[in-house]
């Protein structure tokens, strides 16, 4: 699996995977009224545009398919610069090493970046990732603490699973 940003050449796929995995988590989703099923996507022409330029934003690709992608963007909470995780979205069938790698892009980008924290809501699909990340939890909110801060983060911290 290859984890690397996208450009405007992957939005129509970007965009079929997003509408695939809607199905996939509710199979009533083509029966909603059309403005519930568009509130429900991710990717807008507009928001992949943003979420292009964020450095922080990409795709699991595998023989050329798209398999997941994970939008986030750098924001500031306080008086420092955190990454936010915005969006994950899987195909149906997608391995939990998909989310890991994707959100481990994430992470390794924001560290590349001097962000040292990235923060996450935690779905079922992330919990494994997040262990392995050795996020700290609340509720079901995660952070990744990076560098020196990872040692002082308070919280609960997931042990990486065997």
């Amino acid at each position: 699996m290859r984890y690397r940003t996208f450009t405007e050449h992957d939005y129509e796929a970007l965009q079929a995977l997003d509408l695939n995995a809607q199905r996939g988590a509710d199979p009533a989703f083509d029966t909603l009224p059309e403005r519930e099923r568009d509130g429900r996507l991710h990717t807008s022409l507009a928001a992949l545009k943003f979420y292009e330029r964020s450095e922080h934003s990409f795709v699991a690709e595998l023989g050329g398919d798209l398999h997941g992608f994970v939008f986030a963007q750098s924001v500031w909470q306080g008086d420092r610069p955190i990454v936010l995780v915005r969006t994950l979205s899987l195909n149906p069938g997608a391995g939990p090493e998909v989310a890991s790698g994707l959100l481990h892009a994430v992470v390794k980008s924001a560290y590349d970046t001097a962000v040292y924290e990235v923060h996450f809501p935690l779905p079922p699909a992330l919990v494994g990732a997040a262990a392995q990340e050795e996020a700290v939890v609340t509720g079901q909110y995660a952070v990744c603490h990076l560098g020196t801060r990872a040692k002082t983060a308070p919280g609960e911290r997931l042990a990486p699973q065997d």
